[in-house]
């Protein structure tokens, strides 16, 4: 019979909230898993179970790189079961090692169940001589050619030589929802993936000039959240036009302010959309002084009319950290690709770094906002994106 062996390690430390994650984590594994894959999902002892069938014995590759993406995992193997008898856990070791290549080994076993009457280093040392004496291998304890894993847990043993490594983090509906501002560049969407790794469900939010500028940045957003619903598994997109919010700023503001009232509006506009998906958050891609709206002299200014938090995940971060981790979630290639931001439509030459919120409010007045923002709401289209269609 053939598991897989899925562990965590935050959720260990969550105390009597443990079973709310870890029943979550179960839920979300499901979803990730292909299509009847698999016989069940279960929890035991410190780690979730996953039971394959037939047609999962034959997506091995499909199912590994969807647990990969399970927010929660930290590391999985394809294990085989031996009912947890030493007897039998040797022979299933020899028959599982003698398929392998290798000129050194260790044993390593975790021993969950205090009713199994052997230590782990006892089963360590049983193993270890009986792979000896059949296939005449060395034991090495530091550095080995392979290390052979052992589980004894709840009236189970795994058995396994490879632990595949996960991104962590905390199980996806445990964190609450936040509507992110996603840009098409290459920030927002790392924001997106730090916040869902959080367990904080997205709905993404993207502004647009469409038609005043071309398609571009909605075709490159769209193929973004495909990548980011990988590890939500559903997801919504609201797609924002903004030209008109645009034209009314130019005719009617100074230029030195254009962003940061842009800014404003499309976090007043995203509050309004948050609300309506029960969000408790906004999350944007900020990241202190990488471009005139996000000094923080001008985050203050921006923040002023926010009525929820607004998360910044980058804050820290710096150019080279979002693009590693961009490249490493694979959305770089695609937010890199040319299109017309509606942030960069009539871009003032000289923006002001150290708005004075007292000008900026000065400047609002000049402007209709509640029915502009009325009239925007009114264009939103709304997509949906499925993991399993």
């Amino acid at each position: 019979m053939r598991y897989v062996v899925c562990h965590y390690h935050e959720i260990g430390l969550k105390g009597k909230n443990r079973k709310f994650f870890e029943n979550k984590l179960v839920e979300n594994i499901k979803k990730a898993l292909p299509l009847n894959s698999f016989e069940f999902v279960k929890r035991i002892s410190g780690r979730i179970i996953v039971k394959l069938n037939k047609k999962g014995l034959k997506e091995e590759k499909k199912i590994e790189e969807s647990l990969k993406k399970v927010f929660g995992i930290v590391h999985f193997s394809f294990a085989h079961f031996s009912k947890p008898e030493i007897g039998l856990i040797e022979k299933q070791a020899f028959e599982i090692l003698k398929t392998k290549t290798f000129k050194t080994f260790r044993i390593e076993t975790q021993r969950s169940d205090k009713r199994f009457p052997l230590t782990s280093p006892k089963i360590n040392e049983r193993v270890g001589a009986f792979i000896v004496e059949k296939l005449k291998k060395k034991v090495k304890l530091k550095k080995p050619s392979i290390t052979f894993f052992i589980e004894v847990v709840e009236k189970h043993a795994f058995l396994y030589t490879e632990k595949i490594k996960a991104y962590g983090g905390l199980p996806v509906g445990t964190g609450g929802r936040a509507a992110v501002l996603l840009s098409g560049g290459i920030d927002s969407p790392v924001a997106a993936f730090l916040t869902i790794k959080r367990g904080v469900k997205a709905v993404f939010v993207h502004f647009h000039a469409y038609p005043y500028t071309d398609q571009a940045s909605i075709d490159k957003v769209k193929r973004i959240v495909k990548i980011l619903n990988q590890f939500q598994f559903d997801s919504k997109l609201y797609l924002v036009p903004f030209a008109d919010i645009q034209k009314a700023i130019l005719l009617k503001t100074q230029a030195k302010l254009r962003v940061v009232l842009y800014r404003r509006f499309m976090l007043r506009i995203a509050e309004q959309i948050a609300k309506k998906e029960k969000a408790l958050a906004l999350v944007t891609g900020d990241s202190i002084g990488q471009v005139a709206s996000q000094t923080l002299n001008n985050i203050h200014v921006i923040n002023q009319i926010a009525g929820l938090p607004v998360l910044r995940p980058l804050i820290g971060f710096d150019k080279e950290e979002i693009i590693e981790k961009a490249k490493e979630i694979k959305t770089f290639n695609i937010s890199i690709l040319p299109h017309q931001d509606c942030c960069a439509r009539f871009l003032p030459r000289h923006p002001e770094t150290r708005a004075d919120l007292r000008e900026v409010e000065l400047n609002e007045k000049k402007l209709d906002i509640e029915n502009l923002i009325e009239k925007t709401i009114q264009n939103i289209k709304v997509i949906k994106i499925s993991l399993k269609i």
